[in-house]
């Protein structure tokens, strides 16, 4: 079934588009929408950088503005595609935008990670060798210092621990905090060359400007 894969080029639309790819989806495109900053429904700062985490997965990729959302599924939809796979874990918000629209276009989403345990969906990504790097936080419990964290077995008892203290959802999936695929294992790996903290007081996150992926 041809499939385009929503890529913000996080932990989970990774993930999603991995299991969908194994399930015998037929992914042929990445789409990444640039939205606006603190958006409900797509990732922020570093989403024009998911071009690089979309060749891990060794598909094409293209972007649009938030705005142009529905119409461009819809184009997708008139080229033949059949499914879309999607990284949402508990946002309702998400899930049904996106199942509405599938079922305006009479195609279907493909949620993988719905309702999951969060805490096992990270310790997937452990399984599976694959790198996620924290850019964004938003939470209490989080400062400059998590930024640029890499989620290991370590990271997940921290992220455990600040679920216990200030209640946060151990995947991000609330907005505490946004991820970046830096490698997966047979996949390939990114290597980031340039970055920089940007804090705001409460909030802050880690601008990636440079991403270039190593030789095989």
């Amino acid at each position: 079934m041809k499939t385009l894969a929503l890529l913000s080029g996080g932990k989970d639309s990774f993930l999603s588009a991995q299991m969908a790819m194994e399930q015998g989806y037929d992914v042929q495109a990445a789409l990444t929408v640039i939205p606006e900053e603190f958006s409900l429904m797509f990732h922020y700062p570093n989403a024009a950088k998911a071009e690089m985490v979309a060749s891990l997965l060794g598909i094409p990729w293209s972007t649009i503005n938030e705005e142009d959302f529905k119409s461009a599924i819809a184009n997708y939809a008139m080229q033949g595609f059949k499914a879309i796979t999607v990284g949402a874990i508990a946002s309702e918000y998400q899930k049904t935008r996106v199942e509405r629209l599938c079922t305006e276009l009479g195609i279907m989403s493909f949620i993988p990670l719905w309702r999951k345990e969060q805490s096992l969906i990270l310790k997937e990504l452990q399984v599976r060798g694959i790198t996620a790097m924290i850019v964004s936080v938003s939470a209490d419990g989080f400062g400059p210092e998590d930024l640029g964290r890499i989620i290991d077995l370590g990271y997940i008892d921290e992220l455990e621990e600040k679920n216990r203290k200030y209640g946060i959802n151990v995947s991000g999936e609330g907005g505490e905090y946004e991820s970046f695929v830096l490698a997966a294992r047979g996949m390939g790996e990114l290597k980031v060359i340039e970055s920089e903290k940007v804090w705001e007081g409460s909030h802050g996150y880690l601008l990636l400007k440079e991403v270039v992926k190593k030789p095989d």
